[in-house]
């Protein structure tokens, strides 16, 4: 367990590595003025000869490189005419468009998308794996058939349409529930989780169902091993074959797309937090973008790749608590 464990943390960081690479070089080694895009279109050509400096665009590749990479690990300075900014590790960079360091930003919009992952993947496993452990025990049967139909409904439906339609119903013909107003979790926990209700069961009617069909799957797959049919040949009832000895088996698979969906979701839920006006990293990647941020695309690209290679981690050591098998492979 120990050497894999150190396999699987020695394979994160090299991905890591790979990924700032990949990201510096398709963002600042692309053609055209990377000053002036990063400054800015209103920047004065001073302006924009000093972010070129700053950013050492005049350097080799590999010394440009080694000063971001510097910045990720030990932090940097940035020199503002007037005087020196430290931007301490992990420096993401300096928005010359907003004067704010990008860590600093999106550490500040980080909490609302933590709030919205988490609290919709708890909706989405439970309604998910649920369904799909229903649909094995009623196989054959009509519920079967129903729920394979509503899972079908629900990945063929796009996230903004089931939030509007919730929206619609839910907030303005019944009212029952607010529209979303974010507010931190440390000010009011319970208007907190009442204002984000919405989003949540949004977000997990549309992801819950590839779990759904994952879990069934899985489970059949796993049901027709040699070792359920002997635990089924030795009298051992259905529900416990289902729920106690073919459930751990078939969970591998569910954990390795929970990790990719949850991953993914911490570098920003776009849809989702544009259609219910939550200040998270989504929104701020579609600001940045549309007003050519570069540093904060930068950033934020690496903070989603980032979660995502740490959430694959730790799904790796979850399928290895729950196969052994896992750690021989």
């Amino acid at each position: 367990m120990k050497w894999f464990l150190l396999r699987r943390l020695g394979g994160a960081v090299f991905v890591l590595l790979a990924l700032s690479v990949i990201v510096y070089a398709a963002f600042y080694v692309a053609p055209g003025n990377v000053a002036q895009i990063a400054c800015g279109p209103r920047c004065s050509p001073a302006q924009v000869a000093q972010v070129s400096e700053q950013l050492h665009l005049g350097d080799p590749l590999y010394v440009q490189y080694g000063h971001f990479l510097q910045g990720l690990f030990v932090g940097r300075d940035y020199s503002t005419g007037t005087g020196v900014l430290h931007c301490q590790a992990p420096c993401l960079g300096l928005s010359y468009q907003s004067d704010q360091q990008v860590t600093e930003l999106i550490l500040a919009k980080l909490p609302a998308t933590a709030s919205l992952a988490v609290g919709a993947f708890v909706l989405w496993m439970l309604l998910g794996v649920g369904t799909g452990l229903l649909s094995v025990w009623r196989r054959g049967r009509l519920t079967e058939r129903v729920l394979t139909w509503i899972t079908l409904a629900g990945m063929a439906t796009p996230v903004f349409v089931i939030g509007l339609l919730l929206i619609i119903i839910l907030v303005t013909a019944l009212q029952i529930l607010p529209f979303p107003d974010y507010v931190p979790l440390t000010e009011d926990p319970e208007q907190w989780a009442w204002n984000l209700l919405l989003p949540w069961i949004s977000l997990a009617l549309v992801s819950a169902a590839p779990y759904a069909r994952m879990t069934r799957a899985s489970m059949l797959e796993t049901l027709a091993e040699d070792h359920v049919r002997t635990f089924r040949a030795y009298g051992v009832g259905e529900r416990a074959l289902v729920g106690r000895h073919a459930l751990r088996g078939a969970l591998a698979p569910v954990i390795a797309l929970g990790a990719l969906d949850i991953g993914s979701m911490f570098g920003g839920a776009v849809l989702t937090e544009s259609l219910f006006g939550i200040p998270g990293v989504g929104r701020e990647l579609v600001d940045a973008v549309k007003h050519v941020d570069l540093p904060v695309v930068v950033g934020l690209v690496l903070v989603t790749g980032f979660f995502v290679v740490l959430a694959n981690a730790v799904a790796d050591i979850l399928q290895a608590m729950a196969d052994r098998r896992v750690v021989l492979a």
